[in-house]
């Protein structure tokens, strides 16, 4: 499943979404999962804003080798997911690209869906989407501006809208390591959980 997150600059949200989900895929070994972000109105080439790193870096992801992008239809096009901070910026996506719609929502939105319903596919996600009139009408408010705490605040809610989703839609394709071979571990900041600690969490909530 590739997914894509939409934002404004692409140096905040939706960068920190796309390093969760990568981090997720990582601890989980879910190689089927890949993830990649763009903006409507990008800081083309910029890296992710600091305290937006110290963000992904406090959720055991990794915040380096990064360049903002501008959205592209093609971009939309090679998704299975787009996951949009808000309203307007999901509408743009859909009238983006054509057949865009049905896998196409704010991160809140397909959130509460899978929450509500216990979809397990994208195609569920759809299908019950008009069930659920009140779904999406809140987004992620962009923290540019903002302070180091608000951006801890940012990048704990999109966490914990965005794992149990993925947990929740993400196949399963875990490899197992050979006996005595490295394994692939996510570090935790220091002073917050560790990933593992967080996920574990969140499955218990799903289940």
């Amino acid at each position: 499943m590739h997914v894509l997150f939409v934002c404004n600059g692409n140096v905040c949200r939706s960068a920190i979404a796309e390093r969760l989900t990568r981090a997720v895929a990582v601890e989980h070994r879910l190689f089927g999962l890949t993830a990649e972000s763009a903006g409507t109105r990008a800081l083309v080439g910029f890296p992710i804003e600091p305290l937006a790193a110290q963000a992904i870096v406090g959720l055991g992801g990794a915040a380096g080798d990064f360049a903002a992008r501008r959205l592209r239809p093609e971009m939309i096009d090679r998704a299975d997911l787009v996951l949009a901070m808000n309203r307007q910026l999901r509408d743009h996506c859909i009238e983006s690209a054509w057949g865009a719609g049905p896998r196409t929502y704010t991160l809140l939105e397909a959130a509460r869906i899978a929450k509500v319903t216990g979809a397990r596919t994208i195609e569920e996600l759809h299908r019950a989407r008009n069930d659920l009139s009140m779904v999406g009408r809140e987004g992620i408010a962009d923290p540019v501006g903002l302070s180091a705490a608000a951006y801890c605040e940012v990048g704990d809610r999109i966490a914990e809208a965005l794992v149990p989703l993925l947990l929740a839609l993400a196949p399963v394709e875990q490899t197992h390591l050979s006996e005595g071979g490295p394994g692939l571990a996510i570090r935790p900041a220091r002073g917050r959980a560790p990933l593992s600690t967080f996920l574990a969490a969140q499955r218990a909530v799903l289940h």
